[in-house]
């Protein structure tokens, strides 16, 4: 996961609908508005109370799912809690709203790879650059071998067949980026480009000096 780290309290902040004491500074969701990164400031308490009613689930007074509020409007928020991983910063006093803690959550694939399903998600920052950030995850996560210099081709490749998509939901600082590798028809692809020479064993001349 990138190192998301805040300085000093954000100054937009987002209530939570179900927790009022609450506030998001940063949101990422997929297309069907599942959890994918929340950054939530809020007292001890309010947060403690918050991943318990998260742990409860659809049961009496839990949390199957949220609203951020956003300029009048309510943006859903499903959290799977069983791929939720937390962490917690240290706390922060004296700010508009008294001693705050800062949460993250985050579907557990931003940390490490899914590799049995070779599925992982990438977090940046806004306007940070992602081609540092994905080749090295693609690689960590791709059972095939890949060699260093085919990162623009192959990353154009992914791109091409939606195998490595930026996330639509997303909200204040953060950003995210998915990558499902669909393994078959990446062998293929790859063997194509291979027949083409467009992949080879050494990088050219342009691609060493890059």
């Amino acid at each position: 996961m990138s190192e998301l780290t805040t300085q000093a309290a954000p100054a937009t902040l987002h209530p939570i609908e179900e927790c009022p004491d609450l506030y998001v500074d940063a949101c990422v969701c997929d297309e069907q508005r599942n959890l994918v990164f929340l950054s939530v400031w809020g007292r001890d308490t309010a947060l403690q109370e918050f991943l318990a009613r998260l742990q409860l689930g659809s049961a009496e007074n839990g949390l199957d799912q949220f609203h951020v509020t956003l300029n009048g409007h309510r943006l859903p928020v499903f959290p799977d809690i069983e791929r939720l991983e937390k962490r917690t910063t240290r706390q922060f006093r004296g700010t508009l709203f008294g001693s705050l803690l800062h949460l993250w959550l985050f579907d557990q694939r931003c940390a490490q790879p899914d590799r049995a399903n070779h599925v992982a998600y990438a977090l940046l920052g806004k306007g940070e650059e992602p081609g540092e950030r994905l080749w090295p995850l693609v690689m960590e996560t791709c059972p095939l071998p890949l060699l260093p210099h085919w990162r623009e081709p192959v990353m154009a490749l992914l791109g091409e067949h939606e195998q490595l998509q930026p996330l639509p939901g997303t909200l204040g600082s953060a950003s995210a980026w998915r990558l499902s590798l669909q393994v078959e028809l990446l062998e293929t692809l790859l063997g194509e480009l291979i027949r083409q020479g467009v992949l080879t064993t050494e990088p050219t001349e342009a691609q060493a000096s890059a």
